[in-house]
């Protein structure tokens, strides 16, 4: 089972490389993936995530209660960086129509 926190830390993980990376099919269905699981799982809904130099502020509504976490630059953002120290492991293949 996974906590709420994984799922949370995951997903912003990866919607801040679905952010720099608009165009990622791999990046935009994971994302929706843990957005999924967030809404069904957990009750998730009204996500904002706000920053400055040093955390990420994810404040949501968490069934009844509202819930603010932070987490920090560097572990939200090392996915980000990874692809970009070595893009050609990470290229975007379109999904066919």
């Amino acid at each position: 089972m996974r906590s709420f926190q994984d799922v949370l830390y995951n997903w912003l993980t990866i919607k801040v490389v679905c952010d720099a990376r608009p165009n990622d099919t791999a990046a935009q269905e994971t994302r929706a993936h843990f957005e999924e699981v967030l809404a069904d799982e957990y009750h998730v809904s009204n996500l904002d995530i706000t920053t400055d130099d040093v955390m990420y502020y994810v404040s949501c509504q968490k069934g009844e209660e509202e819930k603010k976490m932070k987490f920090p630059r560097e572990l939200i953002e090392v996915m980000l960086n990874q692809i970009n120290l070595e893009p050609e492991k990470y290229e975007n293949y379109p999904t066919e129509e």
